[in-house]
Formats: structure tokens, sequence, C-alpha cells
């Protein structure tokens, strides 16, 4: 049997990235397209799709990667709509709805982050595990996690960025989330490292860069230890500008080592293949589309007919 030929969309603040293929190395055609008002976005979207179809044939199925947060419960009455997010004009948006109508295929949709972690469990640095988490830590931080093989969500998909961390001994910076202050996206994310040392993370240069990985370090871990132990990964895989920091991963595996502080022990928390970079880089999250495409085509075999589908790996 051929691949099945599936679309893919990651939807972000500032962009769309949208293509069609059946993996990161077999793309056949992708457009970027700026997130706009909802109508005209969406639309150049479909767009898309529909002209790509017309040249080289109809989709199986499409999955969206999509910024949140989102309404995901299946069965739910806003199921893929979006509920109140900042982004200007999107709050309870439906953002899978008008691709399931115009482009009649079964459609897919999860958060942009657990897209990543399904694209590097499939394809990147978490390939053959089936329980591991995935973190962007980008402007903020964000996570999903995987466990036996299936994303974890429930009444809402997970917010790990916005855990609890404790604060490094002098660190009076208040914080930048608009909603918990000092929480762990407030104190690590490159929004608040931009804030607390007075330019954007890529700009900084020699000492103050130096210090500032220090701390960031030492706030992953400080993260990265609540999702040891509620989690319990075999692999950490973190991905976002922020991680793309040279020295920034062996100063974040000596922390991590540290503040778990022998518990509970195990050698493989302290190896080099436990916190590791994302390696799917850009394609990440429409890798993770495919994935969510790939299972709103099987749910869809197995029951015909069915609406827009939340699709959680394989």
């Amino acid at each position: 049997m051929s691949a099945p030929r599936l679309g893919s969309i990651e939807s972000g603040g500032s962009k769309f990235v949208c293509l069609v293929g059946s993996a990161p190395d077999r793309i056949e055609a992708e457009t970027r397209i700026p997130t706009g008002r909802p109508g005209p976005t969406l639309a150049r979207a479909i767009d898309f799709f529909r002209e790509t179809a017309a040249r080289t044939g109809p989709l199986d199925a499409l999955g969206i990667a999509s910024f949140g947060p989102l309404e995901l419960r299946p069965g739910h009455a806003r199921f893929g709509h979006l509920a109140a997010t900042p982004k200007p004009g999107w709050s309870g948006v439906d953002v899978a709805g008008p691709f399931a109508e115009a482009l009649g295929v079964p459609v897919g949709i999860d958060t942009d982050v657990n897209g990543a972690a399904l694209g590097e469990g499939r394809w990147g640095a978490a390939r053959g595990l089936d329980t591991y988490v995935y973190l962007t830590v980008g402007t903020g931080i964000g996570g999903g996690a995987v466990i036996g093989g299936k994303v974890a969500r429930g009444l809402v998909h997970a917010e790990m960025g916005h855990l609890t961390v404790p604060r490094i001994a002098g660190d009076s910076f208040p914080g930048s989330c608009p909603f918990h202050g000092d929480c762990w996206e407030g104190l690590a994310g490159g929004e608040a490292m931009g804030a607390r040392w007075g330019s954007p993370p890529e700009e900084l240069a020699g000492e103050a860069l130096a210090r500032a990985l220090r701390m960031e370090a030492a706030y992953l871990a400080a993260g990265l230890r609540n999702i040891v132990y509620t989690v319990a990964p075999q692999r950490i895989v973190i991905g976002g500008g922020v991680a793309a920091f040279a020295g920034l991963f062996p100063l974040l595996r000596t922390e991590l080592t540290a503040t778990l502080a022998g518990y509970p022990g195990l050698p493989e928390h302290a190896a080099e293949d436990f916190v590791v970079p994302a390696r799917l880089g850009r394609l990440a999250g429409p890798a993770g589309g495919l994935v969510l495409a790939a299972g709103a085509a099987a749910a869809a075999r197995r029951s015909p007919g069915a609406g827009p589908s939340g699709g959680t790996g394989a």
C-alpha cells in the first residue's frame, strides 16, 4: 500500500505552518501563513490544502497542532475550539471544524507542544520510547507528556509552564507570568530572561550570558524535578529557542542531579540521554500534525462518518 497523503498544520501565535506529506523527510508541499484575523487566516490555510490536492491528489486526513488553550474532550460541544487565549480575536474560535467541513477529511487536533511530543516520539529524540516528556522553552514554557504511547490529558491539556518552582536565593525578579507572576514560565521562560537581564536572551554575551545560563539551568532543573517525580519519564526532550543556547544542557544535567539529591537514585537520571535536545527542530510541530492526521485517518476507518477527532498518537 502507498503511504497516506496527510495534511499538517502547526498553528502558532505568529504563523501557520501548513504542509502535505507523510513524514518529515517526505514533504510534498509547504507554506507559511502569518497568523492574522481568524477568518482570513483559516481561509488561506484551507486554500493551500485545496490547491495542493487539486495538483497532486486528495488528502486522507489532516492534523492540527495548535496554540491553546484548546477544548480537547471528545464529544464536547466545543471540541476543537480555542478557550480564552491571549491572541487577540482568537478566543472561542473553532480551529478544527472549518477544515473538516471545507476539505471533507478526518481532522485530528491537539496542542502544539503535544504535537511536537508526538513528532519527536515518532521520528525524533524520543523515538522508541512510550513514556516521555517534551518541553518547549521559548518565549514561555510548555510541555506535553506521552504516557504508555498516548498523550496525557483529561479535563484540560497539561500546562507544565505554570508549575511552581522554588526561588533561587537572592533572586528578586518578580516574574513575568500575567497569571501567577513567579511560576516556572514566569521565572525561566525567554520573556522572563529578557526582563530579568535587560535584553533578549539571544543578545546576551560574555559573563552576562554565563550568569543567565546558570540561573536558567537551576530553574529548569527545579521544574524538571517535579516532572521526574510525577510522570516518571524515560526521557525528557527540550526544544525551543532557549534550549538552543550552547552549554545549557551540561549545566542542566548537573543541576538536575543536584536537585534530585540522590532520590530515587536511578543512574538513568544522570545519564546524558535522559535530558536531551529536540531532534526535529522547526519540524517538530508539523511532524506532530502528521501523527495526528494518521490517528484521525485510523479513527475514521474504525468509525466511518465520525466528525473531527483528537488524535493521540500511535
